[in-house]
């Protein structure tokens, strides 16, 4: 159960590190401003969300500890794989390689917890990789329809222990 309430913080390290690593006082220097890091980090989010939960319900793999059927693909490597992404393509390989560190961590954790087998957690990082990747192809396309007037409002739950965030965007 330890290892559990470590991975379940730790998955959202990479997302928060791409968000606002310049903000550290590191030397780190981003390629796009907030609120495009912002959007992309809500892009990406939204497109693994969508795509894993899907994923999860059609497959329907039973968990290694036997607790419910929705082991196909590790959500929790998705979400830490895709803040690796965003961290190497903000900030280049020199911080990517920390954030793809801390995502392998999670990755591990969730293995050795019994929460996934290994195919889990290597189709949950190609997850993650590609909503980051698709996110960075539909900047331009964000920057045209959304202006950039945009305020955040991120939000965690502790009871239920989820996380979100809220956008606005004004023309």
């Amino acid at each position: 159960m330890r290892s559990q309430v470590i991975d379940d913080g730790l998955q959202y390290v990479p997302y928060a590190a791409a968000i606002g690593l310049d903000y550290c006082g590191v030397g780190a220097v981003a390629r796009h401003p907030l609120r495009e890091r912002i959007a992309v980090a809500a892009t990406s989010y939204a497109a693994l969300t969508a795509v894993a939960g899907g994923m999860k319900l059609t497959v329907s793999e039973r968990r290694p500890d036997g607790s419910d059927t929705r082991s196909f693909p590790s959500g929790h490597a998705a979400r830490a794989f895709a803040g690796a992404e965003l961290v190497r393509s903000e900030y280049g390989w020199q911080w990517g390689v920390c954030a793809y560190a801390v995502a392998a961590g999670v990755s591990v954790l969730r293995v050795a917890g019994d929460h996934h087998y290994v195919h889990d957690v290597l189709a949950g990082a190609a997850v993650g990789v590609l909503s980051a990747r698709l996110a960075y192809w539909l900047l331009p396309i964000e920057r045209q329809v959304f202006g950039w007037d945009v305020t955040a409002a991120p939000s965690y739950e502790y009871a239920t222990r989820t996380a979100g965030i809220a956008l606005t965007f004004v023309p």
